[in-house]
C-alpha cells in the first residue's frame, strides 16, 4: 500500500505516466487553484490541483479532460468537461489533474492507474 504524498506546493515538474513524461503544473495556493486553465485557448501538459475534489469550466475556452486522484494519486474517476459546466465533487478525490481534452487517452491514463509526479 503505497503512503499518502508530502504536501505539495505550486511549481512544476513532470508526470510519469508509463513511457510517457508529460510536462506538469502543480496548483497548490488557493491562488493557482483559482487560476487554473481558465482564458488559456491551448494548454502543453497538465495542471494538477491540490487539494481539490471537484472542478468547473467557468470561463475556459477548450474543453478538458479531467482526473479525479485519490490521495495516492491513484485515478478513480475520469471526466471530459465541456467549456462552462460545473462538475460534481468526487467523495474519494483529493486531486484533480487537468490537461486538454483527448490528452488522456494519448497519455495512457485510465481509472486505477498510479500517478507519479517528478520535479
Amino acid at each position: 500500500m503505497t503512503t499518502p504524498l508530502h504536501p505539495l506546493h505550486d511549481g512544476t515538474g513532470h508526470l510519469e505516466v508509463g513511457d510517457v513524461t508529460v510536462p506538469l503544473q502543480i496548483a497548490a495556493s488557493l491562488r493557482a487553484r483559482t487560476r487554473g486553465l481558465l482564458g488559456r485557448s491551448s494548454f502543453t501538459g497538465a495542471l494538477l490541483l491540490t487539494p481539490a475534489k471537484s472542478v468547473h469550466t467557468l470561463g475556459m475556452r477548450i474543453p478538458i479532460d479531467i482526473a479525479y486522484l485519490d490521495r495516492h494519486l491513484r485515478v478513480v474517476d475520469l471526466h471530459t468537461m465541456k467549456p462552462h459546466r460545473i462538475g460534481r465533487p468526487r467523495v474519494h478525490a483529493h486531486h484533480v489533474l487537468e490537461a486538454e481534452a483527448g490528452s488522456f487517452a494519448q497519455w495512457g491514463i485510465a481509472v486505477g492507474i498510479q500517478l507519479t509526479p517528478q520535479p
